[in-house]
């Protein structure tokens, strides 16, 4: 092997190792990464069909940006927020699985909420947190 090639080919392995270090392991299901809160904030996620619960306590400080790929059978969905939140902010967006945004709130804004109609199957949930401190706790259930 030439040296060139030697040369191109570590620079492939380091850009490798820099992107998995900056994107995390995760996928969209819930799997370390970038998607696991650190543990002294006892996250507790349930991502079942139709049927998603989250919720971290004690959170100070996180800034994180959490993706979760969540199937909803439903064009709708009902959004049960009930957090706690004393400093920062945090955001959940829902987009249908054709990429349309369906839902966005600031998690401080507690009750039940509906998302506007979107397409069937795997949708996208993101949740961004800016400096938070409290409890988040969610559920995102199919609209019957």
């Amino acid at each position: 092997m030439s040296l060139r090639a030697v040369s191109t080919l570590s620079t492939f392995s380091l850009l490798a190792v820099v992107a998995t270090a900056f994107t995390g392991c995760g996928g969209g299901n819930g799997s370390p990464g970038n998607n696991a809160l650190a543990p002294q904030f006892q996250p507790q996620v349930v991502n079942s069909t139709d049927d998603f619960q989250f919720q971290a306590t004690g959170m100070t400080g996180v800034t994180q940006t959490l993706n979760y790929s969540w199937r909803n059978t439903g064009v709708q969905a009902n959004v049960n927020q009930s957090c706690s939140l004393t400093g920062g902010t945090a955001t959940l967006v829902l987009t249908d699985s054709t990429g349309a945004q369906v839902y966005s709130r600031n998690l401080a804004d507690n009750g039940t909420f509906q998302s506007i109609a979107g397409a069937p199957s795997a949708w996208a949930m993101r949740i961004v947190l800016t400096n938070a401190v409290g409890t988040i706790n969610f559920r995102s259930q199919k609209k019957t």
